[in-house]
């Protein structure tokens, strides 16, 4: 599985790496440290992802490869 966080979008609610920190993670400012990436997400994961990116406010956070 690969997610990606959309940087524009990124608020910095921080609600991903709350519920998700082995996923997530925090920059300095508080918002998703891994903006404008693909994020290859590690076998068993999976389910701590999809809940990192159903808990963004903003919908930053899309699915790109399942």
């Amino acid at each position: 599985m690969k997610v990606t966080v959309a940087g524009a979008q990124c608020a910095g609610h921080g609600r991903c790496y709350s519920v998700a920190p082995d996923v997530y993670e925090a920059d300095h400012d508080g918002f998703n440290g891994l903006r404008d990436a693909v994020i290859e997400i590690a076998p068993g994961e999976e389910d701590a992802a999809l809940l990192g990116a159903m808990s963004c406010p903003e919908g930053a956070i899309t699915v790109v490869e399942q």
